[in-house]
């Protein structure tokens, strides 16, 4: 078994602690580094808090997480399609892609948010693994990867299309409420748009 390389390791490292501070933490916590949708907090009552937005959050609310199995499958995938990745592309470039993943996914929340009136807080990083994802489906076609439920196995390509798909259609319908559908996908297209702009610069460097 292959040693999981030093950025993907120091990511899940740094998020696992960042959780377990927050279990540890009072409400403030949540309040300062989740990632919260612009204007002024409505009046959810006396025993409800709302935090504001503050630029930090597009990037610490990948940090926390909204439970242990959330934080369980993100790590997961982070080693599976992270530690591939980071071995292709290098530390430097692969921790760009994540951020800007992360980033991505952010401010789509941002912008969904804003469009549909709501005001919850979003944690977790699967904007950025949901990058990841798009990023090993391109550069690694046609290994297998293994659907959790049901567990069937498909070639990457396809994992990525069916899991977009999926992400679309939830987020669309409103079928699972309290999931980020929409900052998923808008982690993908940052992904997507990074890949494009590295491959910008490598044929215009030719």
């Amino acid at each position: 078994m292959m040693p999981i390389p030093p950025a993907t390791f120091g990511l899940i490292v740094a998020i696992t602690l960042a959780y377990l501070v927050q279990l540890g933490s009072g409400l403030g916590f949540v309040l300062n580094f989740a990632l919260w949708p612009l204007g002024t907090p409505p009046d959810l009552g006396p025993n409800v808090a709302a935090g504001t937005f503050q630029p930090w959050q597009l990037i610490s609310y990948s940090f926390l997480h909204g439970g242990f199995t959330h934080l369980f499958l993100n790590m997961l995938a982070l080693y599976m399609f992270g530690s591939e990745l980071e071995r292709l592309w290098g530390r430097r470039r692969y921790l760009t892609y994540w951020f800007v993943a992360v980033l991505a996914a952010g401010v789509t929340q941002i912008i969904v948010s804003a469009s549909t009136g709501s005001y919850y807080p979003t944690v977790g990083a699967s904007g950025g693994v949901f990058g990841l994802l798009l990023a090993y489906g391109i550069n690694f076609p046609r290994r297998t990867i293994v659907l959790l439920i049901p567990p069937i196995p498909m070639p990457a390509w396809l994992f990525v299309i069916v899991y977009a798909g999926i992400e679309l259609y939830l987020g669309v319908t409103g079928t699972q409420a309290g999931v980020a559908h929409f900052a998923h996908l808008g982690g993908m297209f940052g992904g997507w748009l990074m890949l494009r702009y590295w491959k910008r610069r490598a044929v215009v460097g030719r």
